[in-house]
């Protein structure tokens, strides 16, 4: 048996080049079945390409992709657009919910694109998020958490064998990163194959193996355990530093939390992480022996567009519509 068909997702030199710039440089990767693996790096390095791409939502400029054991790279819109609603399940930063349609039609519209809608089955398939109760309100009458898991209902409703999610904890204060991040944790329990995008250290550590992405090219291949899993190892171990509170108070901890949306400074936390409650984005391990009372909050960022499959063509606020920066 060759390797492109014991592996879900592989990719072999890809390449997408607009003008002058390189938004992926031949990048290789292979993702098994039953894999989560998490895709970080700093804005502009690829990373919302890469997702368009196994997406099947833009097609490579030069090497091969195969998903499912099928080459995918050329295919024409149609021929993107099949795999995409039988093998993909996409969870959005942004959510991308129809803003006219209940929770429950919203699931529903998936499948109507893939088979058949069943009103039943979207239901059960909010029941799983704990939704169901929702299942009749409008996306303006849910919280930003509540859309999200809308999303991956929507994702899940076709059993998708690639969950592919860009940013899922992005818009997410921490309760709700939890919860969702826990409903990850249940479909990789069950075999699921998720592909995680994110900025946040914590969410990154949760799976099987860590790539970074920088320039466009891949730099760095991690799997738990092995030499430079530094990261990994830190957000599952309770690391304690000493650090001095706002009352000048000595206490076992690696970091400060956040708890409000204006960036002042709360009580310290054992989490191992930076948060607002607003913004969810982890910043990473904090290892500083002091604090002065004052913490800066790094914003989220990576925003997926919604680039026209095949044509090649980005948004219109960056070359693969990021909001101008994560590419």
């Amino acid at each position: 048996m060759t390797a492109s068909e014991t592996e879900i997702l592989e990719l072999i030199e890809v390449s997408k080049i607009y003008g002058d710039l390189h938004a992926l440089d031949r990048v290789s990767l292979a993702v098994p079945p039953g894999e989560w693996l998490s895709i970080v790096g700093p804005s502009g390095s690829g990373k919302t390409t890469l997702v368009n791409i196994v997406g099947c939502l833009d097609r490579p400029t030069s090497g091969r992709v195969r998903l499912g054991g099928r080459d995918i790279g050329h295919l024409n819109p149609a021929g993107l657009t099949e795999i995409r609603r039988t093998m993909v399940g996409l969870i959005f930063q942004k959510f991308h919910l129809i803003g006219h349609l209940t929770a429950l039609e919203n699931v529903m519209v998936a499948q109507y694109y893939h088979s058949m809608p069943d009103q039943a089955e979207a239901l059960a398939a909010l029941e799983r998020v704990g939704l169901a109760g929702r299942a009749s309100h409008l996306p303006s009458q849910l919280s930003g958490g509540e859309q999200q898991r809308v999303c991956v209902a929507r994702a899940l409703i076709n059993d998708p064998r690639l969950i592919l999610a860009d940013e899922p904890t992005g818009n997410l204060d921490a309760a709700n990163e939890a919860i969702v991040l826990d409903l990850f944790h249940q479909l990789h329990d069950e075999g699921a194959t998720l592909i995680v995008v994110t900025h946040d250290a914590t969410v990154a550590a949760q799976g099987d193996r860590e790539v970074t992405l920088e320039h466009g090219r891949l730099v760095r291949d991690v799997a738990p355990g092995g030499a430079g899993a530094k990261r990994t190892e830190t957000a599952k171990t309770a690391k304690t530093a000493k650090t001095t509170g706002p009352s000048g108070t000595p206490v076992p901890t690696g970091t400060t939390e956040t708890t409000g949306a204006t960036g002042t400074t709360g009580p310290i936390g054992t989490t191992g992480t930076t948060k607002t409650a607003g913004a969810a984005e982890t910043i990473g391990t904090t290892e500083t022996a002091e604090i002065t009372g004052t913490t800066e909050v790094i914003g989220t960022t990576g925003i997926i567009g919604t680039t026209e499959a095949g044509n090649g063509r980005g948004g219109p606020d960056g070359p693969d519509g990021e909001d101008g920066g994560d590419r």
